[in-house]
Protein backbone atom coordinates (compact mmCIF):
# COMPACT_ATOMS: atom_id res chain seq x y z
CA UNK A 1 0.00 0.00 0.00
CA UNK A 2 2.83 1.98 0.46
CA UNK A 3 4.22 2.27 -2.90
CA UNK A 4 1.00 3.98 -4.34
CA UNK A 5 0.77 6.56 -1.17
CA UNK A 6 3.85 8.51 -1.29
CA UNK A 7 7.56 9.31 -2.18
CA UNK A 8 8.93 6.76 0.45
CA UNK A 9 8.50 3.70 2.07
CA UNK A 10 9.07 2.71 6.04
CA UNK A 11 12.64 2.25 6.93
CA UNK A 12 13.32 -1.72 7.62
CA UNK A 13 13.24 -1.06 11.58
CA UNK A 14 9.97 0.00 10.66
CA UNK A 15 8.75 -2.89 9.01
CA UNK A 16 10.40 -5.41 11.05
CA UNK A 17 7.94 -3.50 13.75
CA UNK A 18 4.80 -4.10 11.95
CA UNK A 19 5.80 -7.39 10.58
CA UNK A 20 4.47 -9.64 13.68
CA UNK A 21 1.29 -7.48 13.38
CA UNK A 22 0.47 -8.30 9.95
CA UNK A 23 1.26 -12.08 10.32
CA UNK A 24 -1.04 -11.93 13.66
CA UNK A 25 -4.19 -10.71 11.40
CA UNK A 26 -4.11 -14.34 10.47
CA UNK A 27 -5.96 -13.46 7.30
CA UNK A 28 -3.16 -13.44 4.52
CA UNK A 29 -1.56 -16.08 2.61
CA UNK A 30 0.82 -13.54 0.57
CA UNK A 31 2.65 -10.37 1.74
CA UNK A 32 4.01 -8.12 -0.90
CA UNK A 33 7.20 -6.77 0.01
CA UNK A 34 9.60 -5.72 -2.38
CA UNK A 35 10.55 -4.52 -5.63
CA UNK A 36 9.48 -1.68 -7.66
CA UNK A 37 10.09 1.08 -6.47
CA UNK A 38 10.68 -0.41 -3.18
CA UNK A 39 14.66 -0.98 -3.25
CA UNK A 40 15.22 2.49 -5.19
CA UNK A 41 13.53 3.97 -2.09
CA UNK A 42 15.21 2.48 0.38
CA UNK A 43 18.48 3.71 -1.27
CA UNK A 44 17.32 7.36 -1.76
CA UNK A 45 16.80 7.69 1.97
CA UNK A 46 20.54 6.25 2.75
CA UNK A 47 19.23 3.17 3.84
CA UNK A 48 20.64 -0.37 2.02
CA UNK A 49 17.54 -2.53 0.10
CA UNK A 50 19.31 -5.81 0.19
CA UNK A 51 19.28 -5.64 4.44
CA UNK A 52 15.89 -4.02 4.43
CA UNK A 53 14.69 -7.13 1.87
CA UNK A 54 16.36 -9.57 4.04
CA UNK A 55 14.79 -8.53 7.29
CA UNK A 56 11.47 -7.99 6.00
CA UNK A 57 10.95 -11.08 4.30
CA UNK A 58 12.04 -12.82 6.62
CA UNK A 59 9.16 -13.13 9.81
CA UNK A 60 6.84 -13.60 6.78
CA UNK A 61 8.78 -16.97 6.01
CA UNK A 62 8.81 -17.93 9.24
CA UNK A 63 4.87 -17.76 9.45
CA UNK A 64 4.37 -19.31 6.13
CA UNK A 65 3.23 -16.70 4.70
CA UNK A 66 4.42 -16.58 0.95
CA UNK A 67 6.44 -13.23 -0.33
CA UNK A 68 5.97 -11.49 -3.43
CA UNK A 69 7.99 -8.53 -5.38
CA UNK A 70 7.21 -6.34 -8.20
CA UNK A 71 9.36 -5.96 -11.22
CA UNK A 72 9.05 -4.48 -14.69
CA UNK A 73 10.14 -6.74 -17.26
CA UNK A 74 12.83 -5.55 -19.20
CA UNK A 75 12.89 -2.23 -17.37
CA UNK A 76 13.29 -4.40 -13.98
CA UNK A 77 13.10 -2.52 -11.10
CA UNK A 78 14.06 0.97 -12.79
CA UNK A 79 11.94 3.03 -15.40
CA UNK A 80 14.60 2.36 -18.05
CA UNK A 81 15.69 -1.07 -20.20
CA UNK A 82 18.16 -2.93 -17.96
CA UNK A 83 20.46 -5.44 -19.63
CA UNK A 84 19.64 -9.29 -19.59
CA UNK A 85 22.78 -9.91 -17.20
CA UNK A 86 21.15 -8.29 -15.21
CA UNK A 87 17.85 -8.82 -15.00
CA UNK A 88 18.86 -12.60 -14.41
CA UNK A 89 21.18 -11.90 -11.39
CA UNK A 90 18.08 -10.14 -9.90
CA UNK A 91 16.38 -13.19 -9.43
CA UNK A 92 19.61 -14.70 -8.25
CA UNK A 93 19.75 -12.14 -5.70
CA UNK A 94 15.90 -11.94 -4.97
CA UNK A 95 15.12 -15.47 -4.42
CA UNK A 96 18.38 -15.62 -1.84
CA UNK A 97 16.99 -13.32 0.06
CA UNK A 98 14.16 -14.38 0.84
CA UNK A 99 11.25 -13.63 -2.05
CA UNK A 100 8.99 -16.53 -3.15
CA UNK A 101 7.15 -15.24 -6.15
CA UNK A 102 8.46 -12.73 -8.77
CA UNK A 103 5.17 -10.73 -10.09
CA UNK A 104 6.37 -9.40 -13.93
CA UNK A 105 4.78 -7.05 -15.62
CA UNK A 106 5.28 -5.33 -19.18
CA UNK A 107 3.67 -1.84 -19.18
CA UNK A 108 2.61 -2.67 -23.28
CA UNK A 109 1.99 -5.81 -22.55
CA UNK A 110 4.85 -7.42 -24.92
CA UNK A 111 5.23 -10.84 -24.34
CA UNK A 112 8.88 -10.97 -25.56
CA UNK A 113 9.80 -8.69 -22.52
CA UNK A 114 8.42 -10.92 -20.19
CA UNK A 115 9.67 -14.26 -21.42
CA UNK A 116 13.14 -13.80 -20.22
CA UNK A 117 11.14 -12.65 -16.78
CA UNK A 118 9.40 -16.08 -16.60
CA UNK A 119 12.63 -17.88 -18.05
CA UNK A 120 14.83 -16.35 -15.35
CA UNK A 121 12.31 -16.57 -12.44
CA UNK A 122 11.89 -20.27 -12.90
CA UNK A 123 15.59 -20.88 -12.99
CA UNK A 124 16.51 -19.45 -9.74
CA UNK A 125 13.93 -21.14 -8.47
CA UNK A 126 10.94 -18.67 -7.51
CA UNK A 127 7.65 -18.69 -8.63
CA UNK A 128 6.59 -16.85 -11.73
CA UNK A 129 3.65 -14.50 -12.00
CA UNK A 130 3.13 -12.54 -14.96
CA UNK A 131 0.95 -9.65 -14.64
CA UNK A 132 -1.53 -8.50 -17.27
CA UNK A 133 -1.13 -4.51 -17.30
CA UNK A 134 -5.27 -3.95 -17.18
CA UNK A 135 -6.66 -1.16 -19.27
CA UNK A 136 -10.01 0.28 -20.58
CA UNK A 137 -9.14 0.72 -24.63
CA UNK A 138 -10.93 -0.49 -28.13
CA UNK A 139 -7.95 -2.40 -28.55
CA UNK A 140 -7.20 -4.08 -24.87
CA UNK A 141 -10.17 -7.27 -25.50
CA UNK A 142 -10.58 -10.02 -23.58
CA UNK A 143 -8.73 -11.72 -27.06
CA UNK A 144 -5.80 -9.45 -26.81
CA UNK A 145 -5.10 -10.38 -23.27
CA UNK A 146 -5.73 -14.06 -24.27
CA UNK A 147 -2.74 -13.56 -26.53
CA UNK A 148 -0.38 -12.61 -24.00
CA UNK A 149 -1.35 -14.93 -21.85
CA UNK A 150 -0.66 -17.92 -24.32
CA UNK A 151 2.48 -16.69 -24.72
CA UNK A 152 3.55 -16.54 -21.07
CA UNK A 153 2.22 -19.75 -20.31
CA UNK A 154 4.11 -21.28 -23.27
CA UNK A 155 7.29 -19.65 -21.85
CA UNK A 156 6.43 -21.40 -18.35
CA UNK A 157 4.92 -18.89 -16.13
CA UNK A 158 3.53 -20.34 -12.85
CA UNK A 159 0.73 -17.85 -12.49
CA UNK A 160 -1.29 -14.90 -14.11
CA UNK A 161 -2.19 -11.78 -12.07
CA UNK A 162 -4.66 -9.03 -13.28
CA UNK A 163 -2.97 -5.77 -12.71
CA UNK A 164 -5.90 -3.35 -12.33
CA UNK A 165 -3.16 -0.30 -11.83
CA UNK A 166 -5.89 2.73 -12.51
CA UNK A 167 -8.76 0.36 -11.11
CA UNK A 168 -10.91 1.54 -14.49
CA UNK A 169 -10.83 -1.99 -15.48
CA UNK A 170 -15.11 -2.72 -15.78
CA UNK A 171 -15.78 -5.63 -13.37
CA UNK A 172 -17.72 -7.77 -15.88
CA UNK A 173 -15.06 -7.80 -18.56
CA UNK A 174 -12.38 -8.84 -15.64
CA UNK A 175 -14.65 -12.00 -15.04
CA UNK A 176 -14.89 -12.90 -18.40
CA UNK A 177 -10.85 -12.60 -18.69
CA UNK A 178 -11.05 -14.37 -15.60
CA UNK A 179 -13.06 -17.13 -16.43
CA UNK A 180 -11.52 -17.69 -20.27
CA UNK A 181 -8.02 -17.99 -18.27
CA UNK A 182 -9.56 -20.27 -15.87
CA UNK A 183 -11.17 -22.94 -18.37
CA UNK A 184 -8.56 -23.27 -20.89
CA UNK A 185 -5.90 -23.49 -18.19
CA UNK A 186 -7.36 -25.07 -15.28
CA UNK A 187 -4.35 -24.73 -12.89
CA UNK A 188 -3.14 -21.67 -13.56
CA UNK A 189 -3.14 -19.34 -9.80
CA UNK A 190 -4.91 -16.48 -10.89
CA UNK A 191 -4.76 -13.04 -8.31
CA UNK A 192 -6.48 -9.93 -9.04
CA UNK A 193 -4.50 -6.42 -7.79
CA UNK A 194 -7.02 -3.40 -8.22
CA UNK A 195 -6.52 0.11 -6.80
CA UNK A 196 -9.51 1.86 -5.67
CA UNK A 197 -9.22 4.87 -8.27
CA UNK A 198 -12.67 5.61 -9.82
CA UNK A 199 -14.30 3.25 -7.57
CA UNK A 200 -14.56 -0.20 -9.64
CA UNK A 201 -12.29 -2.05 -7.58
CA UNK A 202 -15.08 -4.06 -4.84
CA UNK A 203 -17.24 -4.32 -7.54
CA UNK A 204 -14.15 -6.16 -9.87
CA UNK A 205 -12.90 -8.02 -6.71
CA UNK A 206 -15.89 -9.84 -6.80
CA UNK A 207 -16.51 -10.79 -9.89
CA UNK A 208 -13.16 -12.11 -10.44
CA UNK A 209 -13.51 -13.92 -7.06
CA UNK A 210 -16.86 -15.31 -8.69
CA UNK A 211 -15.22 -15.87 -11.93
CA UNK A 212 -12.48 -18.43 -9.98
CA UNK A 213 -10.03 -16.04 -8.69
CA UNK A 214 -7.27 -16.94 -6.00
CA UNK A 215 -6.26 -14.01 -4.60
CA UNK A 216 -7.12 -10.81 -4.57
CA UNK A 217 -4.96 -8.07 -2.70
CA UNK A 218 -5.71 -5.51 0.04
CA UNK A 219 -4.62 -3.00 2.09
CA UNK A 220 -4.96 -1.58 5.74
CA UNK A 221 -6.27 1.58 6.96
CA UNK A 222 -5.29 4.37 7.11
CA UNK A 223 -3.58 3.97 3.67
CA UNK A 224 -6.41 1.21 2.41
CA UNK A 225 -9.08 3.07 -0.25
CA UNK A 226 -8.12 6.54 -1.87
CA UNK A 227 -5.44 5.77 -4.56
CA UNK A 228 -4.63 2.05 -3.18
CA UNK A 229 -6.82 -1.00 -2.61
CA UNK A 230 -9.64 -2.08 -0.95
CA UNK A 231 -9.72 -2.24 2.73
CA UNK A 232 -9.20 -6.09 3.95
CA UNK A 233 -12.08 -5.89 6.14
CA UNK A 234 -14.77 -4.71 3.95
CA UNK A 235 -13.36 -6.99 0.71
CA UNK A 236 -13.62 -9.74 4.03
CA UNK A 237 -17.14 -9.59 5.08
CA UNK A 238 -18.60 -8.76 0.54
CA UNK A 239 -16.83 -12.44 -0.04
CA UNK A 240 -18.41 -14.00 3.02
CA UNK A 241 -21.69 -12.87 2.48
CA UNK A 242 -21.71 -14.37 -1.28
CA UNK A 243 -20.57 -18.03 0.38
CA UNK A 244 -16.61 -17.91 -0.09
CA UNK A 245 -15.16 -19.31 2.69
CA UNK A 246 -12.65 -16.84 4.40
CA UNK A 247 -10.07 -16.42 6.83
CA UNK A 248 -11.27 -14.64 10.28
CA UNK A 249 -9.07 -11.55 11.38
CA UNK A 250 -7.95 -10.47 14.72
CA UNK A 251 -8.94 -7.50 15.04
CA UNK A 252 -6.59 -6.51 17.61
CA UNK A 253 -3.89 -7.05 15.03
CA UNK A 254 -5.53 -4.83 12.42
CA UNK A 255 -5.79 -2.40 14.96
CA UNK A 256 -2.08 -2.37 15.95
CA UNK A 257 -1.09 -2.32 11.83
CA UNK A 258 -3.31 0.28 11.55
CA UNK A 259 -2.07 2.32 14.39
CA UNK A 260 1.68 1.25 13.64
CA UNK A 261 0.61 2.57 9.91
CA UNK A 262 -0.47 6.07 11.59
CA UNK A 263 2.70 6.06 13.30
CA UNK A 264 5.24 6.22 10.91
CA UNK A 265 3.17 8.71 8.61
CA UNK A 266 2.98 10.98 11.47
CA UNK A 267 7.05 9.73 11.79
CA UNK A 268 8.20 11.17 8.47
CA UNK A 269 6.15 9.67 5.59
CA UNK A 270 3.16 11.79 6.33
CA UNK A 271 5.13 14.64 4.68
CA UNK A 272 5.24 13.14 1.19
CA UNK A 273 1.56 11.80 1.21
CA UNK A 274 -0.44 14.35 -0.72
CA UNK A 275 -3.95 14.75 1.42
CA UNK A 276 -6.05 14.13 -2.11
CA UNK A 277 -4.48 10.26 -2.01
CA UNK A 278 -7.44 9.33 0.26
CA UNK A 279 -9.82 9.96 -1.88
CA UNK A 280 -11.51 8.14 -4.75
CA UNK A 281 -12.54 10.44 -8.22
CA UNK A 282 -14.87 9.37 -10.81
CA UNK A 283 -12.61 11.51 -12.71
CA UNK A 284 -10.10 8.91 -13.08
CA UNK A 285 -12.89 6.59 -15.29
CA UNK A 286 -12.32 8.90 -18.27
CA UNK A 287 -8.26 9.53 -18.45
CA UNK A 288 -7.34 6.09 -17.05
CA UNK A 289 -4.22 7.29 -14.67
CA UNK A 290 -3.33 4.97 -11.75
CA UNK A 291 -3.70 6.34 -8.51
CA UNK A 292 0.36 6.70 -7.74
CA UNK A 293 0.44 9.62 -10.59
CA UNK A 294 -2.14 12.02 -9.38
CA UNK A 295 0.33 12.90 -7.28
CA UNK A 296 3.14 13.71 -9.05
CA UNK A 297 0.31 14.93 -11.23
CA UNK A 298 -0.63 17.61 -8.67
CA UNK A 299 2.89 18.44 -8.28
CA UNK A 300 3.50 19.02 -11.61
CA UNK A 301 -0.03 21.47 -12.02
CA UNK A 302 1.14 23.46 -9.14
CA UNK A 303 4.98 24.13 -10.30
CA UNK A 304 3.62 24.97 -13.62
CA UNK A 305 0.56 26.85 -12.32
CA UNK A 306 2.04 30.50 -11.64
CA UNK A 307 4.29 30.12 -15.48
CA UNK A 308 0.96 29.44 -17.28
CA UNK A 309 -0.94 31.93 -15.91
CA UNK A 310 1.48 34.56 -16.25
CA UNK A 311 1.61 33.58 -20.14
CA UNK A 312 -2.22 34.40 -20.21
CA UNK A 313 -2.08 37.53 -18.55
CA UNK A 314 0.27 38.15 -21.56
CA UNK A 315 -2.00 37.37 -23.80
CA UNK A 316 -5.00 38.96 -22.09
CA UNK A 317 -6.63 36.39 -20.88
CA UNK A 318 -8.02 35.01 -18.27
CA UNK A 319 -6.42 32.95 -15.37
CA UNK A 320 -6.99 29.85 -14.45
CA UNK A 321 -7.53 27.62 -10.94
CA UNK A 322 -5.37 24.36 -10.23
CA UNK A 323 -8.76 22.84 -10.31
CA UNK A 324 -9.63 24.08 -14.13
CA UNK A 325 -5.93 22.88 -15.27
CA UNK A 326 -6.98 19.42 -13.55
CA UNK A 327 -9.23 19.00 -15.77
CA UNK A 328 -7.71 20.49 -19.05
CA UNK A 329 -5.02 18.11 -18.16
CA UNK A 330 -7.79 14.99 -18.02
CA UNK A 331 -9.17 15.92 -20.80
CA UNK A 332 -5.78 16.13 -22.88
CA UNK A 333 -4.78 12.44 -21.47
CA UNK A 334 -7.87 11.43 -23.21
CA UNK A 335 -6.80 12.78 -26.41
CA UNK A 336 -2.96 12.22 -26.39
CA UNK A 337 -3.78 8.28 -25.30
CA UNK A 338 -5.16 6.85 -27.95
CA UNK A 339 -2.84 8.88 -30.33
CA UNK A 340 -0.10 7.30 -28.99
CA UNK A 341 -1.21 3.78 -29.10
CA UNK A 342 -2.92 2.91 -26.43
CA UNK A 343 -0.02 2.43 -23.49
CA UNK A 344 -1.65 0.54 -20.71
CA UNK A 345 -1.26 3.78 -18.19
CA UNK A 346 1.60 2.11 -15.88
CA UNK A 347 4.86 2.59 -14.94
CA UNK A 348 7.11 4.24 -16.62
CA UNK A 349 3.99 4.58 -19.77
CA UNK A 350 1.71 6.24 -17.41
CA UNK A 351 4.55 8.77 -16.83
CA UNK A 352 5.29 9.16 -20.67
CA UNK A 353 1.47 10.14 -21.50
CA UNK A 354 1.15 12.57 -18.54
CA UNK A 355 4.06 14.45 -19.46
CA UNK A 356 3.29 14.79 -22.77
CA UNK A 357 -0.66 16.10 -22.19
CA UNK A 358 0.93 18.24 -19.42
CA UNK A 359 3.95 19.76 -22.37
CA UNK A 360 0.90 19.75 -24.77
CA UNK A 361 -1.78 21.69 -22.46
CA UNK A 362 1.30 24.33 -21.60
CA UNK A 363 2.39 25.12 -25.13
CA UNK A 364 -1.53 25.04 -26.47
CA UNK A 365 -2.21 27.83 -23.58
CA UNK A 366 1.09 29.75 -24.96
CA UNK A 367 -0.79 29.98 -28.24
CA UNK A 368 1.89 26.98 -29.54
CA UNK A 369 1.16 23.68 -31.46
CA UNK A 370 0.16 20.56 -29.64
CA UNK A 371 3.54 18.20 -29.87
CA UNK A 372 6.24 20.52 -29.76
CA UNK A 373 7.83 19.10 -26.61
CA UNK A 374 8.23 15.35 -26.63
CA UNK A 375 10.87 13.61 -24.11
CA UNK A 376 13.47 11.42 -25.50
CA UNK A 377 12.08 8.51 -23.15
CA UNK A 378 8.54 8.93 -25.29
CA UNK A 379 10.34 8.81 -28.36
CA UNK A 380 11.68 5.50 -27.45
CA UNK A 381 8.56 4.37 -26.28
CA UNK A 382 6.87 5.67 -29.64
CA UNK A 383 9.65 4.30 -32.13
CA UNK A 384 8.62 0.63 -30.48
CA UNK A 385 12.55 0.54 -28.63
CA UNK A 386 10.80 -0.59 -25.70
CA UNK A 387 8.10 -2.80 -26.93
CA UNK A 388 4.86 -2.78 -29.14
CA UNK A 389 2.41 -0.96 -28.64
CA UNK A 390 -0.96 -2.08 -28.28
CA UNK A 391 -2.59 0.26 -30.90
CA UNK A 392 -1.69 2.43 -33.80
CA UNK A 393 -0.15 5.25 -33.55
CA UNK A 394 -1.64 8.48 -35.19
CA UNK A 395 -0.57 9.32 -38.55
CA UNK A 396 0.59 12.92 -36.95
CA UNK A 397 2.75 11.25 -34.70
CA UNK A 398 4.33 9.03 -37.42
CA UNK A 399 4.56 11.97 -39.55
CA UNK A 400 6.45 13.90 -36.90
CA UNK A 401 9.04 10.89 -36.64
CA UNK A 402 9.73 11.19 -40.18
CA UNK A 403 9.65 14.86 -40.07
CA UNK A 404 12.91 14.72 -37.02
CA UNK A 405 14.71 11.57 -39.21
CA UNK A 406 13.71 9.09 -36.24
CA UNK A 407 13.50 5.60 -37.10
CA UNK A 408 10.77 2.91 -35.97
CA UNK A 409 12.07 -0.22 -34.42
CA UNK A 410 10.57 -3.57 -34.87
CA UNK A 411 13.29 -5.97 -33.40
CA UNK A 412 13.15 -7.51 -29.57
CA UNK A 413 13.94 -4.86 -27.35
CA UNK A 414 16.07 -7.07 -24.97
CA UNK A 415 18.91 -6.80 -28.17
CA UNK A 416 19.28 -3.11 -27.44
CA UNK A 417 20.36 -3.51 -24.57
CA UNK A 418 23.88 -5.40 -24.43
CA UNK A 419 25.31 -7.06 -21.08
CA UNK A 420 27.05 -4.83 -18.82
CA UNK A 421 27.53 -7.04 -15.67
CA UNK A 422 31.63 -7.53 -15.71
CA UNK A 423 31.88 -3.59 -16.23
CA UNK A 424 29.68 -3.04 -12.82
CA UNK A 425 32.00 -5.44 -10.97
CA UNK A 426 35.24 -3.60 -12.52
CA UNK A 427 33.84 -0.26 -11.10
CA UNK A 428 33.27 -2.31 -7.34
CA UNK A 429 36.56 -3.67 -7.80
CA UNK A 430 37.83 0.08 -8.51
CA UNK A 431 35.70 1.78 -5.63
CA UNK A 432 37.04 -1.38 -3.34
CA UNK A 433 33.32 -2.20 -2.36
CA UNK A 434 32.34 -5.59 -2.14
CA UNK A 435 30.05 -7.42 -4.18
CA UNK A 436 28.41 -8.48 -1.32
CA UNK A 437 26.46 -11.65 -0.03
CA UNK A 438 25.49 -13.46 -3.06
CA UNK A 439 26.55 -10.92 -5.26
CA UNK A 440 24.11 -8.46 -4.24
CA UNK A 441 25.59 -5.42 -3.53
CA UNK A 442 26.85 -5.51 -7.12
CA UNK A 443 23.33 -5.86 -7.85
CA UNK A 444 21.85 -2.56 -6.25
CA UNK A 445 25.38 -1.32 -8.15
CA UNK A 446 24.27 -2.43 -11.81
CA UNK A 447 20.72 -1.14 -11.38
CA UNK A 448 20.59 1.98 -9.53
CA UNK A 449 24.28 2.97 -9.81
CA UNK A 450 23.98 6.63 -9.35
CA UNK A 451 21.47 6.08 -6.34
CA UNK A 452 23.80 3.17 -5.01
CA UNK A 453 26.86 5.51 -5.14
CA UNK A 454 24.84 8.08 -3.19
CA UNK A 455 23.90 5.56 -0.27
CA UNK A 456 27.83 4.80 -0.48
CA UNK A 457 28.97 7.74 0.13
CA UNK A 458 26.34 9.23 2.81
CA UNK A 459 25.46 11.85 -0.08
CA UNK A 460 21.53 10.01 0.30
CA UNK A 461 21.34 10.34 3.73
CA UNK A 462 22.58 13.30 3.93
CA UNK A 463 20.12 14.48 1.43
CA UNK A 464 16.87 13.16 3.35
CA UNK A 465 17.99 14.72 6.26
CA UNK A 466 17.69 17.73 4.88
CA UNK A 467 14.95 17.13 2.75
CA UNK A 468 12.84 16.19 5.73
CA UNK A 469 14.04 18.95 7.88
CA UNK A 470 12.39 21.40 5.04
CA UNK A 471 9.44 19.10 4.60
CA UNK A 472 8.96 19.60 8.59
CA UNK A 473 9.53 23.55 8.48
CA UNK A 474 6.86 23.98 5.20
CA UNK A 475 4.19 22.16 7.86
CA UNK A 476 3.61 26.25 9.19
CA UNK A 477 3.76 27.44 5.82
CA UNK A 478 0.80 24.98 5.11
CA UNK A 479 -1.09 25.86 8.50
CA UNK A 480 -1.15 29.95 8.74
CA UNK A 481 -3.05 29.40 11.64
CA UNK A 482 -1.40 27.04 13.72
CA UNK A 483 0.84 27.38 16.47
CA UNK A 484 4.90 25.93 16.91
CA UNK A 485 5.49 23.91 19.74
CA UNK A 486 8.53 24.54 20.49
CA UNK A 487 11.38 22.34 22.44
CA UNK A 488 11.78 24.76 25.66
CA UNK A 489 15.24 23.20 26.22
CA UNK A 490 17.94 21.11 24.55
CA UNK A 491 17.81 17.00 25.04
CA UNK A 492 15.88 14.27 24.10
CA UNK A 493 12.29 14.30 23.07
CA UNK A 494 9.84 11.75 25.36
CA UNK A 495 6.98 11.42 24.33
CA UNK A 496 6.40 9.09 26.74
CA UNK A 497 8.40 8.39 29.90
CA UNK A 498 9.64 5.07 28.98
CA UNK A 499 12.38 5.42 26.53
CA UNK A 500 12.74 2.12 25.68
CA UNK A 501 8.75 2.06 24.40
CA UNK A 502 9.56 3.57 20.66
CA UNK A 503 5.98 4.73 20.36
CA UNK A 504 5.35 8.06 18.34
CA UNK A 505 4.34 11.55 18.74
CA UNK A 506 0.81 12.18 19.58
CA UNK A 507 -1.27 11.40 16.41
CA UNK A 508 -2.68 13.75 14.54
CA UNK A 509 -6.22 14.99 15.95
CA UNK A 510 -5.50 14.45 19.09
CA UNK A 511 -6.76 17.03 22.06
CA UNK A 512 -4.51 19.26 23.62
CA UNK A 513 -4.78 21.68 26.58
CA UNK A 514 -2.70 24.48 27.46
CA UNK A 515 -2.16 23.20 30.83
CA UNK A 516 -1.22 19.70 30.50
CA UNK A 517 2.09 18.52 29.11
CA UNK A 518 2.05 17.43 25.99
CA UNK A 519 5.57 15.38 26.60
CA UNK A 520 8.91 16.01 28.22
CA UNK A 521 12.43 16.28 27.29
CA UNK A 522 14.94 14.44 28.83
CA UNK A 523 18.00 16.63 29.79
CA UNK A 524 20.97 16.08 32.32
CA UNK A 525 19.39 17.60 34.88
CA UNK A 526 16.11 16.51 34.44
CA UNK A 527 12.62 16.26 32.56
CA UNK A 528 11.11 19.82 31.50
CA UNK A 529 7.39 19.31 30.10
CA UNK A 530 6.60 20.15 26.54
CA UNK A 531 3.48 22.96 26.93
CA UNK A 532 1.18 23.91 24.26
CA UNK A 533 0.51 27.06 23.93
CA UNK A 534 -3.38 27.35 23.47
CA UNK A 535 -5.67 24.37 23.34
CA UNK A 536 -6.26 22.45 20.29
CA UNK A 537 -5.39 19.66 18.50
CA UNK A 538 -1.97 18.61 16.76
CA UNK A 539 -2.28 18.60 12.96
CA UNK A 540 2.05 17.70 12.64
CA UNK A 541 4.44 16.31 14.66
CA UNK A 542 8.52 16.58 13.84
CA UNK A 543 9.73 14.82 15.97
CA UNK A 544 9.76 11.01 17.32
CA UNK A 545 10.37 9.31 20.64
CA UNK A 546 14.05 9.75 21.59
CA UNK A 547 14.82 12.18 18.75
CA UNK A 548 17.24 15.01 20.19
CA UNK A 549 16.57 18.61 19.83
CA UNK A 550 17.93 22.23 20.43
CA UNK A 551 16.11 24.76 22.10
CA UNK A 552 13.64 26.55 20.42
CA UNK A 553 13.42 23.69 17.48
CA UNK A 554 9.65 23.20 16.50
CA UNK A 555 8.67 19.34 17.39
CA UNK A 556 4.38 20.01 16.85
CA UNK A 557 1.85 21.94 15.41
CA UNK A 558 -1.58 22.99 17.26
CA UNK A 559 -4.43 24.53 15.72
CA UNK A 560 -5.76 26.07 17.94
CA UNK A 561 -9.71 25.82 19.03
Amino acid sequence: MWQSSGKYVPTVAQLKEVAPAIIGMGCFDRVETNGGAFEQVNLLFGENPNKAVREWTAPFREAGIQTHMLERGLNALRMNPVPADVRELMYKVKKAQGTDISRSFCGLNDHRNLRLSVEYAKKAGMISQVALSITNSPVHTVDYYMGVVDKVVEYGCDEICLKDMAGIGRPAFLAELTARIKKKYPSMVVQYHGHCGPGFSPASMLEVARAGADYLDVAVEPLSWGKVHPDVITVREMLKADGFGVKDIDMQAYMEVRSLTQKYIDDFLGYWIDPTNSHMSSLLVGCGLPGGMMGSMMADLKGFHGAINASLRAQGKPELTVDQLMLMLFQEVEYVWPRLGYPPLVTPFSQYVKNTALMNLMNILKGQPRWTTIDKDTWNMILGRMGQLPGPLDPEIIALAKQKGYEFYTGNPQDEFPDELEKYRQMMAEEGWDCGQDDEELFEMAMHERQYRDYKTGVAKERFNKELAVARAKIGEQYPDAEPVQAPVKGQVLWNLDLDDASSAPVIGTAVAADEPLGYIQTYYGLIEIMPMSDGHIIATCAKQGDKVQKGDTIAFVRKK
